[in-house]
């Protein structure tokens, strides 16, 4: 198995613990989303329509006027490691 493939097992079972209320939780560092798709080389259009919202949304987060929480902030943090492969799966 891949390194990706192990940390996101160990993500999901970090994160299935956390739901029991078993062990502490675990805070990531919040994630740029400039920098992820710029280094995904993808325009603002092309990212918002991977990740399913309106450019203007998208653009929010970059101008810092929203805040990137939740499982936006998860994908685009598998972008960030992975953009070939989730380019593949979501737009298959």
């Amino acid at each position: 198995m891949s390194k990706f493939g192990e940390e996101l097992i160990q993500s999901m079972n970090e994160a299935l613990a956390h739901a029991k209320g078993e062990g502490p939780a675990i805070v990531h560092a919040p994630i740029v989303p400039r920098e992820v798709r710029q280094k995904a080389r993808l325009t603002q259009v092309q990212l918002a329509q991977l990740l399913g919202m309106s450019v203007s949304g998208y653009r929010k987060w970059e101008q810092g006027q929203r805040r990137v929480s939740g499982p936006a902030a998860t994908l685009l943090r598998l972008i960030e490691k992975e953009p070939e492969a989730v380019k593949r799966a979501l737009l298959a």
